[in-house]
């Protein structure tokens, strides 16, 4: 992903190459000012992707959704299994699960998910309508993200490289927010 003249011996980045790009120069005045520039650019990243899912959702169909919305039906439509409350807040790693109930309360009122029960359980799983609205913003994505995406000739193995970085950082955040926590 970084080419090999921006490396110093050892595989770390030259700090010399650029001066990190960031939200909060205070904060990158620290140890690690690259975790700085990561961060701004998680923020800029989230608020587009945020804005992308919600206007491609509106182009399939369906205006009006919030992003945790959209991410609460593509979870509940992932392999098509009943998912429970828990399973989802797991997977989108929201702690807070009014929200997420919140969500799910709004597609029930659309018709997108269906409620159920096992045993003491209740489930949701997504209807036909939420398949059919899943399958319309598949079509707009391959259209218009897709599409685009692929004309930067990006690696997917480039892609994959920084998704699981991004996973591990995740991590990280959370540790240190269970630290922060019990400070």
């Amino acid at each position: 992903m970084t080419s090999n003249k921006n490396r110093k011996a050892g595989g770390k980045m030259s700090r010399k190459s650029s001066v990190p790009v960031v939200s909060s120069s205070h904060l990158a005045e620290g140890a690690m000012p690259a975790l700085s520039e990561y961060e701004f650019g998680l923020i800029l990243a989230w608020n587009a992707f945020s804005r992308w899912i919600v206007r491609c959702m509106d182009a399939a169909g369906a205006p009006g959704l919030a992003p945790l919305d959209v991410l609460v039906l593509h979870a509940v439509n992932h392999r098509d299994r009943q998912k429970t409350l828990a399973d989802l807040c797991l997977v989108l790693n929201v702690e807070d699960t009014h929200i997420v109930t919140y969500a799910l309360k709004k597609l029930a009122r659309e018709d997108l998910v269906e409620t159920g029960k096992r045993g003491k359980e209740k489930t949701v799983r997504i209807s036909e309508k939420g398949v059919a609205l899943c399958d319309r913003y598949r079509a707009v994505r391959e259209e218009l993200l897709v599409r685009t995406a692929d004309a930067l000739a990006i690696e997917e193995t480039d892609l994959s490289q920084l998704s699981a970085l991004l996973r591990g950082l995740s991590g990280t955040y959370d540790q240190a927010s269970r630290a922060a926590a019990a400070r």
